[in-house]
């Protein structure tokens, strides 16, 4: 199963209609906050599944849950905006709270850079953002490849 990760897209369709026109094929989509309701915008252009959650910057109304934990193909995913949980965007505290939730994963965004790295047994993936890239990165998203049984992989892709 491959899954296409965003967020921090901030209600720009420009953004991402150029990620769609750029993804691999994927199976399914997460958004991890800050414009959350870009998610909406995902699931309709690709008639995939999508989870979502909200960040600190999406509007209180029709506002998504702030924190999933769900699976798929046998590992167990924490998706976050990650506000809550970093402080000085610290992603060690990440790790922390991830093996709290006893996640394999740990999906979140809120930083605007790009990260796939491995924080001893949980894979943390932060795909950037496709709109305002932070610390000289380049507009970016991530796909997170699954296949129960063999240890999940992630790749950044730029815009």
């Amino acid at each position: 199963m491959r899954i296409g990760i965003t967020g921090d897209t901030h209600g720009s369709k420009t953004a991402m209609r150029l990620l769609l026109k750029i993804s691999p094929p994927v199976d399914y989509w997460l958004h991890t906050g800050d414009y959350g309701q870009d998610g909406s915008f995902l699931a309709a252009e690709t008639k995939l599944p999508l989870i979502a959650v909200a960040g600190n910057t999406d509007p209180m109304a029709n506002r998504a849950n702030v924190d999933e934990l769900f699976s798929l193909e046998g590992s167990r995913i924490w998706l976050t905006h990650g506000h809550n949980y970093m402080h000085g965007y610290e992603t060690g505290e990440i790790a922390w709270w991830a093996r709290r939730l006893e996640a394999d994963i740990a999906v979140f965004g809120h930083t605007h850079v790009p990260l796939v790295k491995w924080y001893g047994q949980i894979l943390l993936v932060n795909p950037g953002s496709p709109l305002s890239p932070r610390d000289g990165n380049r507009p970016s998203f991530a796909v997170l490849t699954l296949n129960e049984g063999q240890k999940p992989e992630a790749e950044i892709l730029r815009l």
